[in-house]
C-alpha cells in the first residue's frame, strides 16, 4: 500500500500548478505582487501551500523579493529577453532538425491538424494554447530526453515574458504560415530545411516581442 500524501503537500502543489499556469495565460503578470493571505483565500487554502508555492516558483527563477513588496513576478531585462529568445531558437530548431528524421507520419499528419485548427481558432486563448501544443508535440516529435528536459527550463522562464506575441492579428496569421513552412520541411524530411524554417519563426516572434517591449519602455506621447 503507497504511503499517504500529507494534505499539505496535495494543496502546496495545486497551489504552485495554478500559480504557475496564470503566469503562463498572462493573468500574473511581470511585476504583480503575490501577497499569501490574499491567494491562500483565492485559492481556498491555508497560507502554509501557498508560502511553498512562492518558494518553488521563485526557485524557478519566476518570483523575485522586492524591498517593501515582497515576492512578486519577475521582469526580464532587454538582454535577458535577448538571450531566452536566442536560446529558443537553436533548442526549438534542433527540435525541428531531430523531428524531420524521427518523427512518424502519424505525428507529422498530427502537426498538420493542430495547425489547421490553430488557423481557426475564434480567440486568442484558444490560439495561444494550440501554438503551445503545437510547439510541445513537434519537441516530443523530436524523441530526445535531453532537449525536451533543456526546453522545459526555458519555457518557465518565457512564461514571465507576458502575453503572447499571438495577440497581435498578423502575428497570428504569420506565424500559421511560418508553421506552414515547417511542416513542409518535415514532411519532405528535409532537417536542415526544419531548423532553418523554425529559427526563422522564432525570430519573427523575438521582433514582435522586441517591438512590444520598447513601446512600453516609451509609450508614445500624450496628445
Amino acid at each position: 500500500m503507497e504511503d499517504a500524501v500529507p494534505p499539505d503537500g496535495l494543496h502546496g502543489n495545486a497551489a504552485y500548478e495554478t500559480l504557475l499556469g496564470e503566469i503562463r495565460d498572462g493573468k500574473l503578470l511581470p511585476g504583480d505582487r503575490l501577497r499569501e493571505t490574499e491567494l491562500a483565500e483565492r485559492l481556498g487554502v491555508s497560507r502554509t501551500p501557498v508560502r511553498e508555492a512562492i518558494r518553488q516558483l521563485e526557485a524557478d527563477g519566476l518570483v523575485i523579493h522586492v524591498p517593501r513588496q515582497g515576492a512578486t513576478i519577475r521582469r526580464l531585462d532587454y538582454a535577458e529577453v535577448m538571450e531566452l529568445y536566442e536560446m529558443r531558437a537553436v533548442l526549438e530548431g534542433t527540435a525541428a532538425r531531430l523531428a524531420a528524421r524521427a518523427a512518424s507520419d502519424i505525428e507529422i499528419a498530427e502537426l498538420v491538424a493542430i495547425n489547421r485548427d490553430l488557423a481557426a481558432a475564434e480567440t486568442p486563448e484558444e490560439a495561444f494554447r494550440l501554438n503551445r501544443v503545437f510547439h510541445a508535440a513537434l519537441l516530443d516529435a523530436a524523441k530526445n530526453r535531453f532537449l525536451r528536459k533543456s526546453m522545459s527550463g526555458l519555457q518557465k522562464a518565457l512564461m514571465i515574458l507576458g502575453p503572447t506575441t499571438l495577440a497581435e492579428t498578423d502575428r497570428f496569421d504569420n506565424a500559421v504560415q511560418e508553421h506552414n513552412a515547417i511542416l513542409d520541411a518535415l514532411q519532405n524530411r528535409d532537417g536542415r530545411e526544419a531548423e532553418h524554417q523554425m529559427g526563422a519563426h522564432i525570430e519573427a516572434s523575438q521582433r514582435v516581442r522586441i517591438r512590444s517591449l520598447r513601446s512600453t519602455a516609451f509609450p508614445p506621447d500624450e496628445t
